[in-house]
């Protein structure tokens, strides 16, 4: 049986569609994609991601700890920063990519994708035990506050200004004094909320982690506020529009950053798990890589898609949709080394159609 999060009746009740994702029962759209793209790039619109996990690690060794489990720096993170990097296995491929936040000295939140919970718990748990289990009584704590937790995303232009109205800093700024990449406390009409500003759609946006039980009244606050509710549906369109990846389409356990186009959040020094394959990638280069390609119309191409050249298979698509925002079908794929060069044509088989394919510069979309 799927797992539901605290906001699933307030979906039920609000038109929402439900579908099973990464092991959560969660809404796929509500008024619609194409209405709640607009919403999120124009305006404001918010989504339930409390699928994602919340793991707090703590203790003297946390830094060193997520220093040999990241493809990013932990120790060099300033407290009230975050960072996006890649959770890597020994051949340099994508357990997981994350964000985390450095909360003090010793402590961090680190937020896995929802199908990816379990996989990092197991990853970390077996190379705690594995190289960290002799510095003592606490030194590295693992604690999985997932269910416990909401976490709310509030994406879009007028974000700033919808927060600011129902939120206030700790120390009484506005909650928009918030720096991008970085995270603040506040009170969201007396509730205490963790605010993060990252985002995962090409726009500005927020991330609000509070106790469940505060979920509805925020988020019924956030879409009186005039914030649109948006499910994944929406969600995937807009994160493909900025190219950002999808573990399970651009990224997984057998494809490396360095063949996603990722090499600038992946340190060239530091003992990780997967840097010495990462460095070799880097030195000799990959046999494929990670492309954007733009196609006519409405006639998008889905994952798995054979990419031609010349009638020959050189790759394959990762994912694709028909951008609203842009108003033609884009695409992500991996192809052979090759055949990278942005405006070169190729071909996409949909359906047993050849339709031409134009390689284009990522991302497809980014905001003024």
């Amino acid at each position: 049986m799927n797992l539901q999060t605290t906001l699933y009746q307030t979906h039920l009740d609000s038109g929402g569609r439900i579908v099973p994702f990464g092991g959560w029962d969660m809404p796929v759209q509500y008024s619609g994609i194409l209405n709640e793209v607009k919403a999120v790039r124009t305006g404001a619109g918010i989504f339930d991601v409390s699928h994602m996990g919340r793991l707090y690690i703590s203790g003297p060794q946390a830094a060193a700890f997520l220093d040999r489990m990241l493809t990013g720096a932990a120790s060099t993170l300033r407290v009230g920063r975050a960072r996006y990097c890649m959770i890597c296995n020994e051949s340099g491929g994508v357990i997981d990519d994350t964000i985390f936040y450095r909360l003090a000295a010793d402590r961090y939140l680190l937020v896995p994708n929802a199908g990816n919970r379990p996989a990092v718990l197991a990853w970390f748990r077996q190379w705690l035990d594995a190289e960290f289990s002799g510095g003592g009584a606490g030194s590295v704590s693992l604690d999985d506050r997932t269910v416990e937790t909401a976490l709310i995303a509030l994406q879009g232009p007028n974000s700033p200004a919808v927060l600011d109205t129902l939120c206030t800093l700790d120390d009484g700024e506005p909650a928009s004094a918030t720096r991008p990449f970085s995270w603040r406390n506040g009170l969201f009409q007396s509730r205490e909320v963790f605010i993060g500003r990252t985002g995962y759609t090409g726009e500005d946006g927020f991330e609000l982690a509070l106790d469940a039980a505060d979920a509805v009244p925020v988020w019924q606050a956030l879409v009186d506020a005039g914030a649109l509710p948006c499910g994944l549906g929406a969600r995937d369109v807009l994160r493909l529009e900025a190219a950002l990846p999808l573990h399970g389409h651009e990224i997984d356990p057998d494809t490396s950053p360095i063949e996603a186009g990722l090499e600038r959040f992946v340190r060239a020094e530091g003992d990780y798990l997967g840097q010495p394959a990462l460095q070799r990638q880097r030195e000799q280069g990959t046999a494929r890589k990670l492309v954007g390609l733009k196609l006519p119309g409405r006639s998008a191409p889905r994952a798995g898609y054979p990419i031609l050249s010349g009638g020959q298979e050189v790759g394959r698509i990762t994912s694709g949709s028909y951008s609203p925002t842009l108003d033609t079908s884009i695409a992500m794929g991996y192809v052979l080394a090759g055949y990278t060069d942005p405006g070169l044509t190729l071909a996409v088989d949909i359906r047993g159609r050849a339709t031409p394919a134009e390689v284009a510069p990522l991302p497809f979309y980014t905001r003024s």
